[in-house]
């Protein structure tokens, strides 16, 4: 009996859904990143309307108390799973979310704009290695040229087109926080692969819990320190939005793209989140657009779609 028909066909089938999951992994990460980005126009917004740590304690406080309520009934079932998983599902909530938006938050009032953007372009770079030392996920030259690239859009961007800025760079209190919360952000990347077996809704309910448990500490420091600033009316409506997209759905689609394509390939689009940042910041807030952003925007996007190609065809 012929076994080449039987095998092509299960070949070509298999190859049909790793190419639907890539889709979707793609169109979840564009969202993500969307969100992402529309995060820093409502962080500038939010100055003078509420405080960083009101914001870190809000957001996942009423993230957790509408995730609470919608699984309600999930959550005894899965609640072996992620007490056997406590230090991880911690770790993870601490890393991903409310200390790396806490450091974020006040390293903003140590260190310039520069220095924010071109540390944050190391957050897939270190999910990458992370991914080769943890997962063993083989790294191609194509990926890496690719990671040069998008890391040479973010400098672009970050330096408003004129790269010999680079020269000056100099880490001060805020560049470590910075780097202390990419790391971390990596961390939690990596660890979405081998996250406990319960539904994503579930896991990040837990998270969302366990960040705002954390945050709390965090906002009775700024009470004490006499530096809260409760939400004015704009306030609030920022705050909506912060806890909707960047803090919420976002959240949910960019796990769910982790596990479709693994944290490598996902991690490289976060370096679309300056650029997309500044171009909302053209829509929204006026602020100029430079033939700076369209070469960064190539440089990105072209070092995404390489390094994407170069994983698909070493995941194959």
């Amino acid at each position: 009996m012929d076994q080449t028909a039987p095998s092509a066909d299960a070949a070509h089938a298999r190859g049909a859904v790793r190419s639907r999951a890539a889709v979707e992994a793609y169109l979840l990460l564009a969202f993500t990143m969307l969100c992402w980005g529309a995060n820093s126009v409502a962080a500038r917004l939010a100055v003078g309307q509420l405080s960083p740590m009101v914001v870190v304690c809000f957001r996942w406080a009423i993230v957790a108390a509408v995730l609470g309520v919608a699984v309600r009934r999930q959550l005894p079932a899965a609640w072996p799973q992620l007490r056997r998983r406590w230090l991880q599902v911690g770790f993870m909530a601490l890393a991903g979310f409310s200390v790396f938006n806490a450091l974020y938050y006040v390293a903003a009032h140590h260190t310039t704009a520069v220095n924010m953007s071109i540390l944050q372009g190391a957050v897939p770079v270190l999910v990458v290695i992370g991914a080769f030392f943890l997962h063993r996920t083989p790294v191609g030259l194509l990926q890496i040229g690719g990671i040069a690239a998008t890391l040479i859009g973010v400098a672009v961007v970050a330096t408003g087109g004129h790269l010999a800025t680079l020269a000056a760079f100099r880490l001060n209190v805020g560049d470590v926080m910075m780097l202390i919360a990419c790391v971390l952000y990596a961390g939690y990347t990596l660890g979405l692969r081998n996250r406990p077996a319960v539904s994503g809704l579930v896991f990040f309910t837990a998270m969302a819990m366990v960040s705002f448990v954390s945050s709390v500490p965090m906002l009775a420091a700024e009470v004490i320190g006499g530096t809260v600033q409760w939400p004015t009316v704009e306030g609030w409506l920022v705050l909506a939005f912060i806890v909707i997209f960047p803090s919420f759905l976002s959240q949910l689609a960019f796990m769910r793209a982790v596990h479709l394509i693994g944290p490598g390939r996902a991690g490289l689009f976060i370096n679309l989140v300056p650029l997309l940042g500044a171009f909302l910041a053209v829509a929204l807030l006026g602020e100029p657009l430079a033939p700076y952003h369209l070469v960064a925007l190539a440089l990105i996007i072209g070092g995404i779609l390489v390094a994407e190609v170069s994983g698909r065809r070493r995941a194959i």
